[in-house]
């Protein structure tokens, strides 16, 4: 018979931080992880759905099954912008997030989805080690998120219209960036922006609210948005757009299990984070495919397009950015030293 140790109402993030979903029975833990991307299997499907499921997977197996896990996909347990909160309170387990949506909470997040500051993956993959991945895994950890997994991506832009390649294709575009600071650059680019979570761009483009939209490879995928679009501009190679989209943990409940189980639960995120960055890229050149068979034009940047779009970053996102605190300030001169 199973006995509740903390459960949250899904969607709600109001609950006391004494409060979790974890659960404890005879057989042990059951910890849940919330996402918001599309649900599939543990072979197919949305790659960042099948992470959390890989993860719960071979956690469960390694601790033989003293943890497990229940996967929830597609917000299905709790609404998307309630997830980050509901972590640092203890109200919510583990979560594959896209941490720079929590900026307001957390200005530091604001860095996981700067223009034109990651823009291959290579730059990407030296965060983790870097000053400025450990300050900002510092800065999570001190306000109750413990980072399991460094997962990045590469974004494009589909368009309902032209490609979206220089700034001066943007004068009159309503577009999506998927982030406060990405809509600053483009807003100084003539554009106007409009704010939604990539669950929503389908609607979005199909009632004509959205001209463009910015988001990851995977989710240009995942969203059907081929179906829309008469342009792509891919992030292959490299992009204007990079998330970073890690498995994140409370700390307040990652605190309450046992030091064995912690050291499993950090092997197995960390071990995961070169299978995310394959997959990454595997959607990468998947987006172009698909998009390609409905007729959509395909474009890839080009070094000088990229340039020309940091122009406009530097003296719009990353000038306000830094502007903000001396922590964003030297947070952004740490980012800066990552070639």
């Amino acid at each position: 018979m199973s006995i509740s140790r903390r459960r949250a109402l899904a969607g709600m993030v109001s609950l006391p931080a004494f409060l979790s979903t974890s659960q404890k029975s005879a057989a042990g833990t059951v910890l849940k992880i919330s996402h918001q991307f599309p649900g599939g299997t543990i072979s197919h499907g949305d790659f960042r759905d099948r992470l959390c499921r890989i993860f719960a997977q071979e956690v469960e197996r390694r601790t033989n099954g003293e943890l497990s896990f229940e996967v929830y996909a597609n917000s299905s347990l709790m609404k998307i912008n309630a997830q980050f909160s509901a972590m640092r309170k203890g109200a919510l387990d583990f979560s594959l997030y896209p941490i720079s949506q929590s900026a307001g909470e957390l200005p530091a997040c604001n860095m996981a989805l700067m223009p034109c500051l990651v823009t291959n993956y290579e730059q990407a993959t030296k965060w983790k080690h870097a000053a400025v991945g450990r300050a900002i895994d510092k800065i999570l950890d001190s306000n109750g998120i413990k980072l399991l997994s460094w997962v990045w991506q590469a974004g494009g832009a589909a368009s309902r219209r032209s490609p979206v390649t220089n700034p001066e294709d943007l004068h009159g575009v309503r577009i999506r960036g998927g982030s406060r600071l990405m809509d600053l650059m483009f807003e100084e680019a003539g554009g106007q922006v409009s704010t939604m979570p990539s669950s929503e761009i389908y609607i979005g483009m199909q009632t004509g609210a959205l001209d463009a939209a910015v988001t990851s490879s995977t989710s240009l995928i995942s969203f059907r948005l081929e179906e829309l679009s008469k342009s792509l501009v891919t992030g292959r190679g490299h992009s204007y757009w990079f998330m970073l989209e890690p498995l994140c943990a409370s700390k307040s409940v990652f605190d309450t299990l046992s030091p064995d189980h912690q050291k499993i639960i950090l092997q197995v995120g960390a071990e995961l984070e070169s299978w995310g960055l394959e997959e990454a890229k595997k959607d990468d050149e998947q987006v172009a495919n698909v998009y390609a068979a409905k007729g959509a034009r395909i474009i890839d940047l080009t070094d000088e397009n990229i340039a020309r779009w940091r122009a406009i970053a530097q003296r719009s996102a990353w000038k306000e950015y830094a502007s903000t605190s001396a922590e964003a300030n030297a947070l952004m001169q740490l980012a800066r030293e990552v070639a």
